[in-house]
Formats: structure tokens, sequence, C-alpha cells
């Protein structure tokens, strides 16, 4: 068939989500022609295909025209090419959960001519010329364990209706193929895991009660230090990483003044900037998205509100910490970091310690009449739910589909509670009113006041915490205000919920 040269590289939807084809310049003379089959930067830059890793380069040769081969949905992602020859390709969407699950495309394809091809779309052709050479790029090396997780379909599947310019019983097929089941019999495929680690700490119970609220638990696994130290190079070994597509590390160490102690400092870095840095470094080398929480701690507070390009000036050990892991986890191809501030969830934190407080304010027998909270901190709260919410949202995790659809663009996004920033001792007044009505039982004091008489010690705290949500709202996430979300935590401790 006649090649068209020249064409300008564009790429064309097809209906499946995912699965986009595209049309790639040729160059031809006399003596023959050339072509760029993957150019990175127009690709993926311009074009904007997914920046992949690619780690191998297949080549299938077909001898003679009608040689044809099977629909195959396989656990990596694919681009598509052709060095000579022309095919009929087929694709059907054979991932569990996608909203066109067992839909169809077929297009020629050519030199000039490529396609992008999801995990777990079913990939077939038929060769319409004699020495048809189809060669293919892919994420993943070939392993046995994922050859289990391979789906098939049948090419002659009524359902699918696929118009084979070469009707199948005048072509080399081989016999695995005709066999494969019916589209009403596939298994389909099921997304990549997920790993949650850090799973038992406020904001990993967080993610896995919204995974399981959106159907996702069945593809979600959890760890913790106990089963998978992440600072530790010889823990990763116990994971084949192939089947993962996205870490979520909720893992932290979090003890601000402990990590200014001898012991605490090497804790901090270890949990903090030694597990991280590991971790990104897995994530790149098999092609994992990486989400990473980070912490206002990473800035010294001298400016009112931080934006995420601010430059890092952390004032302790535990800034200091995070930060470095922030850097490691920014180098990772695919990754999210989501900064927070005041962190509140299921387990101990300051709004359950203001909550006993007030209680022992109200209770007659006991002795306390008052409590001192510092006044000079300002910042707002986030809310772990809030928090997990918005690590979906950036994954693209739908409320009704288990493949992910328009992720946000990678990068740093801060994520808290909207609404004005208030001190600590505003929030335990709240705290004390809603509890009991006995705010006034709150005296404000200074930082340098409260900790005066500590003997052990204390982490530099930034004065001003507020980070700048307008990056995370371009995305279309609207962060719930901060007092509307402490209303229902209140509402949900004294109800008795989990929190």
């Amino acid at each position: 068939m006649a090649l068209e040269y020249e064409k300008q590289l564009a790429t064309h939807e097809t209906g499946i989500p995912g699965l986009v084809v595209v049309d790639l310049s040729v160059h031809g003379d006399n003596r023959g022609w050339f072509k760029e089959n993957w150019q990175r930067a127009k690709m993926a830059g311009e074009l904007g295909l997914p920046d992949l890793r690619w780690v191998q380069n297949n080549i299938s040769y077909n001898v003679e025209r009608g040689a044809t081969r099977g629909i195959h949905a396989e656990p990596w992602n694919k681009f598509i090419s052709i060095a000579t020859g022309s095919v009929f390709g087929a694709w059907v969407d054979l991932r569990a959960g996608s909203p066109t699950f067992g839909r169809v495309y077929t297009c020629v394809l050519d030199p000039s001519k490529a396609i992008f091809v999801p995990r777990g779309v079913g990939n077939s052709y038929q060769a319409l010329e004699d020495g048809t050479a189809y060669t293919y790029l892919v994420d993943a090396h070939w392993s046995l364990e994922l050859k289990k997780t391979y789906t098939f379909v049948n090419l002659a599947d009524p359902d699918l209706a696929i118009d084979w310019p070469i009707p199948l019983d005048q072509c080399e097929i081989s016999e695995a193929d005709k066999n494969h089941p019916m589209l009403k019999d596939v298994v389909p495929m099921q997304p990549k895991r997920t790993l949650v680690t850090g799973a038992n700490g406020q904001l990993g119970r967080a993610v896995r009660a919204l995974a399981e609220e959106r159907g996702l638990g069945e593809s979600f696994d959890y760890c913790d230090i106990d089963t998978f130290d992440m600072s530790d190079p010889a823990a990763y070994g116990a994971y084949d990483w192939s089947l993962y597509g996205t870490v979520i590390n909720c893992g932290a160490y979090t003890a601000v003044d402990r990590a200014e102690t001898p012991e605490g400092r090497v804790l901090a870095w270890k949990a903090n900037a030694a597990g991280p840095a590991l971790l990104a470094r897995t994530c790149t080398e098999h092609g994992i998205t990486l989400v990473h929480v980070s912490s206002d701690y990473v800035f010294d507070g001298t400016k009112e509100v931080h934006c995420e390009d601010e430059p890092f000036s952390p004032l302790s050990v535990y800034g200091q910490s995070k930060a470095a892991g922030d850097i490691a986890v920014a180098g990772c191809p695919t990754h999210y970091i989501l900064r927070s501030s005041w962190v509140i969830g299921d387990g101990h934190n300051f709004i359950k310690t203001m909550k006993g407080l007030s209680d022992r304010v109200a209770d007659p027998a006991d002795a306390l009449d008052h409590v001192t909270v510092v006044d000079d901190q300002i910042g707002r709260l986030t809310f772990t739910d809030e928090m997990a919410r918005a690590i979906f949202h950036v994954l693209g995790y739908c409320e009704d589909s288990f493949i992910p659809v328009e992720p946000a663009a990678c990068g740093t996004y801060n994520l808290t509670g909207s609404g004005d920033p208030a001190s600590w001792a505003e929030m335990a007044r709240m705290v004390f009113e809603h509890a009991n009505g006995n705010g006034e039982a709150v005296q404000p004091v200074s930082t340098a006041e409260y900790y005066a008489s500590f003997a052990s010690p204390v982490a530099p705290r930034p004065v001003h915490s507020a980070l700048a949500l307008d990056k995370i709202e371009a995305t279309g996430f609207v962060p719930a205000d901060w007092r509307t979300s402490l209303g229902a935590y209140l509402a949900s401790i004294k109800s008795g919920q989990h929190y």
C-alpha cells in the first residue's frame, strides 16, 4: 500500500481511554524513507503521551500476508509501530472496572501510523503484506509471574464483530489463539496493585478506609515498619515490584521534639529521608508512581502563606529530614508530594487531647480549671480523610471506576483544610466550646512561655504554617473548610465513631 509522507506529528483519540493513535512524520526520497519512531521530547513533552521508562524493544516479523496474532491483554504498556509493510490492528478493552470494557477499536497501521496501547487493552493484528515487521516498545520485562496475569479474548467472537479484512479461515493463526474464550467468559485484567506504607498510622488508616469505600480494597496492599522497613535496602527483596503501579507512602517519623535528641535524630533521618530515597529509587527502576506526604516544617514560617515552590528553610531536625525526603522523592519521574500541616485523624492528636482536657475542666471532681495553649503559631488543620481524598484525586481514581482517569500533573501540591488560619489556642477554644461550653478555660501563651520550663530538647516551630491551596484547587479538588471538618470530627468523637 502507498505510504503517506510528511504527515504532521499528531495524536487521535480512539474511544478507549488511554488508547491513542499517533501520526508519524515519515521523510522519503528515491532511496527509501526515514522516521523518528519514538522521540521523547516531541511525543511525551509536546503530544502528551505517557512518559514511560521503556525497557525492551521487540520485533514481530510476519513472512506472509494473512499472518494473524490473537487478542492478548498484557500487564504492561506498549508503543506499537510498523517498520515495513502494514497491518490491520484490533484492540479490545479488557480492564476490570473500565467504563469501556469490551469496546473495540480497529485501524490500519503502516510506518506512518503508530499506537500507544495501555496496560490491559487487548492487542491483535493481521499482516496485510508479505514481510511485515511489527515493532513495539514495552515498559516492563517479561516474567513468569507477569505472564500469569495475561488476559485473552477470541478473535472470532461475534460480540466483538471485528471485520477482519482477510477472513480468519484463510489466515495463519496459532491453535492457542483459536481457542481463547469469548468476551462473556473473559477474566478481566485487574489493575496494577497499590502498596500503602505506614498503613497503621493516621493517614494510612484513612487511605485504607477510602480504598474500601471505593471498592478498591482488593487491589491494595498494606504494610508498616514491622513488616517493611523502607530505610533497609535488604527489605525491598520481599516484594515483586513489577506487580505494583503505585506506592502511597504514609510512613514518617513525626515526634518533632524527640527528633532533637541523638536517638531521635537517627530515627527521623531513617524514616523521613533514607526510606523515601530508597523508595523513590525503587519506584524509578520499576516505573511506579510514588505518592509522598510532606510537611509545613520544611519552611521556617517567616512567610504568612507558603507556596509549593518556596525554597526549603527548615528550622528543626524533623523539618530537615522531611525536606531531604522531598528532594529524594522529587527525583522519581512519576511522583506526587502532598504537603500538609497540623494533621488530625484516627489516633492520638491535638484535638483529642483538648477534648479530654475540656472534659476534665468540666468535671467538678477534677482540680484542673484551665489549660495554656500557644497562640503565636498560625495555621490550618489537615484531616486525614481529606488527605486520602486528595491523594485519590491526583492519582485520578474515580469513585465509580477501577481505572485511573485524568490524573493531575505530577509534582508537589499543598493540601490542608481551607478557610482562615488560626492559632492553636483558637482551635483549642473551639474544641472546649463544642465539648463542654468552657472555651474560657483556654489561656493563650507564647511558644517561648509554654516551653520555658521544659528540660528536654524542644524543636523550633514555624510561626506561620498556612499553605497556599491554589495549585490543588486548579486540578478540581476543593478542600473542605477546616472549621467544618473540625465540627464533624468532634461530632464523631461524641457519637463514639472510630475517631
